[in-house]
């Protein structure tokens, strides 16, 4: 049964599972932070979960964004202040994080976190947001581009939001635009396939009133109320366990 201005309830799911995943990686960076014992998180499964946990929630951006536009192409609304609006609200967002890194973290502050990078994509996607195998090819390009970039780094730091990474740059969240804003173009591309008009291409059992996937769907629908309070809430639980330890 196809949907046409309801909630997709398998995107919300996967949106819920992508920030589930990430808040137990970040748990597992607080414990490095603070000197607990922790896994090695730059190497082995950890980084690839990091990695997939990402990816999901950026791809999804990329869908949302076609849902949102056709959306409003239906009603005759869709202007660019919308995404604009939008794009500023997420990145302001951003910026907080960032003055509050700044404050408790020195220079270790998260400069181009993913709220910094959402709100830039939202605002890049929309020339692009009516075109579908142009997403999939530029979105590949600039995955390509943006893995060897990541390999290097420069004697600069003016280009980090673009992915160009000063020596000994050490970062808690860091999402330049080369290469995410590609797994966002090709969440366009998906959102476009899969989601014209925007009705669901394929067939799909409805199990939103599942208790398993409502959780994960009432996550998914809060995600960017999570991903603001679950690190001050993290902090907060390995403070207090610091002090019981004699942290």
């Amino acid at each position: 049964m196809t949907e046409k201005y309801n909630r997709f309830w398998e995107l919300d799911f996967l949106r819920g599972i992508a920030i589930v995943i990430m808040i137990v990686y970040h748990f597992l960076c607080d414990l490095y932070y603070f000197g607990l014992p922790h896994p090695a998180l730059t190497t082995g499964i950890w980084i690839y979960v990091q990695r997939i946990s990402a990816s999901t929630f950026l791809f999804l951006v990329g869908i949302s964004l076609t849902i949102s536009y056709s959306r409003a192409f239906a009603k005759g609304k869709h202007q660019f202040s919308k995404y604009l609006f939008r794009g500023l609200k997420i990145f302001s967002w951003g910026f907080a994080i960032t003055v509050i890194t700044w404050i408790f973290y020195g220079d270790k502050f998260i400069i181009f976190g993913v709220l910094h990078f959402i709100g830039v994509a939202i605002i890049l996607a929309y020339p692009f947001l009516r075109y579908r195998v142009l997403n999939l090819v530029l979105g590949v390009i600039i995955v390509v581009f943006g893995a060897l970039l990541n390999r290097l780094t420069f004697g600069f730091r003016w280009l980090i939001w673009l992915g160009f990474k000063p020596e000994k740059f050490y970062y808690l969240d860091y999402f330049p635009l080369l290469p995410w804003f590609g797994i966002v173009l090709v969440g366009v591309f998906a959102g476009n396939t899969l989601y014209k008009y925007p009705v669901r291409q394929f067939k799909l059992w409805n199990l939103e009133k599942v208790p398993f996937i409502k959780f994960f769907r009432f996550l998914g629908l809060h995600s960017l109320f999570i991903y603001l309070i679950h690190q001050p809430i993290l902090v907060f639980i390995l403070y207090a366990i610091g002090v019981n330890i004699g942290f």
